[in-house]
């Protein structure tokens, strides 16, 4: 993916590259003025091998706390699951300030501002591109993306330039890119999708067991 840089862009504290977003931040700041409201960092170490890439951050969950998957119920489901697998170390106790760490692993979310309704447009989801590729450009020892959706996959491939009807979303695909990046793909680990069963545990745990086996192969 080219030169990588110094440090990973992320987006400023005050960003208005998507207005709705920002006027939806500007009315959680006035509504919540103890919580992050903010475009969400990601988090994980760069010298990762892996990234994890999920939707938006969760109005309660990670605007909340600044950290993604955290604060919400998607949080427990992911933390556990790449705790496991050695992705991560410590307990998840759902605040960023909870001693977890990951391990060879990193996180980010397509579009780092919570939308209203968790469904941002596809104009925000390409206004809030260049720092998913910034994140792709600047991860040199990158092997492997797990996008959390069909969202996070589209903007993965939007980022490479690649043609979503191409590469279709599948869960428990791995495609592999044209720079060798293996991208597999999940259904979101949302409580909407646990609770109705779209998503079972033993489901997300096979998709993250066969990434863990193939960075394993590769190492």
């Amino acid at each position: 993916m080219g030169m990588a840089a110094m440090s990973i862009e992320q987006p400023g504290r005050d960003c208005d590259l998507c207005p709705r977003l920002a006027a939806y931040r500007e009315a959680n700041r006035a509504a919540h003025p103890d919580w992050h409201n903010a475009p969400v960092p990601s988090f994980g170490p760069e010298s990762a091998r892996l990234l994890v890439v999920g939707l938006a951050p969760g109005l309660k969950g990670a605007n909340r706390t600044g950290r993604p998957f955290t604060g919400d119920f998607a949080g427990r489901l992911l933390y556990a699951t790449l705790h496991r697998h050695g992705f991560a170390r410590g307990a998840y106790l759902a605040e960023p300030d909870d001693g977890l760490a990951l391990e060879d692993c990193r996180i980010a979310n397509a579009v780092r501002c919570a939308p209203p309704a968790n469904l941002p447009t596809p104009a925000e989801v390409t206004a809030c591109n260049r720092f998913l590729l910034g994140e792709l450009q600047g991860m040199t020892q990158l092997r492997a993306a797990l996008a959390l959706g069909v969202l996070a996959h589209a903007a993965l491939l939007k980022a490479y330039g690649v043609s979503p009807t191409r590469l279709r979303f599948r869960h428990g695909a791995v495609h592999e890119l044209p720079d060798g990046l293996l991208l597999a793909d999940s259904y979101h680990v949302s409580r909407y999708n646990t609770s109705t069963g779209r998503l079972t545990p033993e489901m997300f745990e096979a998709v993250v067991a066969a990434l863990a086996n193939r960075l394993a192969l590769a190492a």
